[in-house]
């Protein structure tokens, strides 16, 4: 193989330097004009990007919120009047009853004596006063004719006055053996769901014994509930204006939400809690909710007229106070101080700020006090607060915040 000469080796040398120095210059240029178009797109793009939304004005239900246990409205031992033998059990374990319903039937044969004994006595009597009687009417023929004394015709008319003294005591007699006689049939005295039943046919019963049953009232049902002291004006002034509508939700899913009514007020505070225990009734026809269970109550006594709110993201919260970005006719943001009034679904109810103003909701942490700002287009802001949320629905588990 020939070598190069040291000319064609020279003008290589300089032909690839040449292509290096234009790569380089080429870099070079390239670098500059980013640099250039980035400051040019930096002078553009000053305005921090944000998304903001109107201060809305509307009438928004103040809920409260509290967990609560279902009770009974009312439940009834039963308990048998006399002492005897269970002679038949008329129902089934957690059977449904309704008042009036047989529930026992006792051996009451001492019971059918014993009235036997009171009606033949009553009889007698009665005989006795009959007889009394037609004696006292010859006494008073013969004491006209002079034939007899004052004195006997007195003693006639004492025993009559007797006897109709005994008969009013026959029927008194009378009366308490129908009623202890009555008691050899137990019914049910109110209308609800009957509990474990404790004896059996041939079971020995008596008046201070244990309980034969329990019958526990499940429709309507009672929500019991504590609330803190500082709502107890609220929740009166409520209910001097009429019913007060009470929402109950079970914690298990696609259950659906239980409308009541609130029925009572305890007449005094817990000194240990500061809470007022309160009371709501609920139609339970299907039986969703039963003694014991636990559930979330919602209710709304107060109304807050003309609130002006915000989303809850555009209050932010400072060393000193809470405040919202407010977004100027220039563009420009300035902080405003506000009092939060509350806060449930999302949305802040505010004052100290003007119907229409426009707050930062989004990009405030970019924000200082004078920044420009611009519209970040991919959010639609116009609908962040829709007017169902205003109103105060009943989203399960949110609570006011006063």
């Amino acid at each position: 193989m020939e070598g190069s000469s040291p000319t064609e080796s020279s003008t290589r040398n300089k032909r690839i330097a040449l292509s290096a120095a234009l790569l380089i210059a080429l870099a070079a240029g390239s670098w500059a004009w980013r640099i250039q178009n980035t400051a040019d797109n930096n002078k553009k793009t000053d305005a921090v990007q944000v998304v903001s939304a109107p201060v809305m004005q509307a009438d928004v239900a103040a809920r409260l919120s509290a967990n609560g246990t279902v009770t009974a409205v009312q439940t009834v031992e039963v308990r048998p009047q006399i002492s005897a033998i269970i002679k038949t059990v008329h129902i089934r374990e957690g059977q449904s009853v309704r008042k009036g319903d047989r529930l026992f039937t006792l051996d009451a044969r001492t019971e059918d004596a014993n009235l036997g004994m009171a009606e033949a006595q009553i009889a007698r009597d009665r005989a006795d006063l009959a007889n009394a009687e037609r004696n006292l009417e010859r006494q008073r023929e013969l004491f006209r004719q002079e034939y007899v004394s004052r004195a006997e015709l007195d003693a006639a008319q004492n025993q009559v006055d007797m006897l109709r003294s005994q008969v009013a005591i026959d029927r008194a007699s009378l009366e308490a053996s129908r009623v202890a006689r009555g008691f050899g049939e137990i019914t049910a005295p109110i209308t609800g769901r009957s509990g474990a039943i404790a004896v059996y046919p041939g079971s020995l019963v008596q008046p201070n014994g244990a309980a034969l049953l329990v019958i526990t009232q499940v429709d309507p049902i009672n929500v019991s509930f504590t609330l803190p002291e500082r709502e107890l004006a609220d929740v009166q002034q409520a209910m001097a204006r009429g019913e007060v509508p009470v929402n109950a939700r079970l914690d298990l899913p696609g259950q659906p939400e239980l409308k009541g009514r609130l029925v009572f007020i305890d007449n005094a505070v817990d000194a240990a809690s500061g809470t007022i225990r309160l009371k709501a009734e609920f139609p339970n026809p299907d039986n969703r909710l039963w003694p014991g269970m636990f559930v979330t109550v919602t209710l709304a006594p107060r109304t807050l007229n003309g609130a002006l709110t915000v989303p809850v993201q555009a209050v932010q919260t400072g060393p000193e106070h809470q405040f919202v970005y407010v977004v100027g006719g220039d563009r420009k943001v300035s902080s405003l101080p506000v009092d939060v009034r509350l806060i449930q679904d999302g949305i802040a109810v505010i004052e100290g700020i003007a119907p229409d103003a426009r707050v930062v909701v989004e990009g405030a942490h970019n924000l200082r006090p004078g920044d420009t700002v611009s519209e970040d287009r991919g959010q639609k802001t116009e609908d962040r607060q829709s007017p169902g949320t205003n109103k105060g629905g009943t989203k399960p588990g949110s609570a006011g915040k006063q």
